[in-house]
């Protein structure tokens, strides 16, 4: 019975620490609330306008997450939906 309950707890923090890792982590990129954010089609636009081909965008946490193509490589670009100023990217 202990031996259950230890693989069980060691189960639960693995997933916890897999889930955490799995996130890319930035999610903050603004305090305003979100009756004051630009459209999400502003950010896209800005993303074409830098040479990428957007696929799709979303919010995530307080920030417009594109992703698009460059060059064959896919990229996650973060702005900020007060002035849609690029914070963060991530190439996969």
């Amino acid at each position: 019975m202990k031996v259950i309950r230890v693989v069980a707890i060691a189960l639960t923090v693995a997933m916890g620490m897999g889930s955490a890792a799995m996130a890319d982590g930035f999610k903050d990129c603004t305090k305003l609330d979100k009756a004051s954010w630009k459209p999400a089609s502003e950010a896209e636009a800005k993303a074409k306008a830098l040479g990428y081909e957007v696929r799709r965008s979303k919010i995530e946490g307080s920030c417009y997450e594109v992703y698009g193509v460059k060059e064959g490589k896919l990229y996650e670009l973060f702005y900020s939906p007060e002035d849609l100023s690029l914070k963060h990217t991530i190439a996969k």
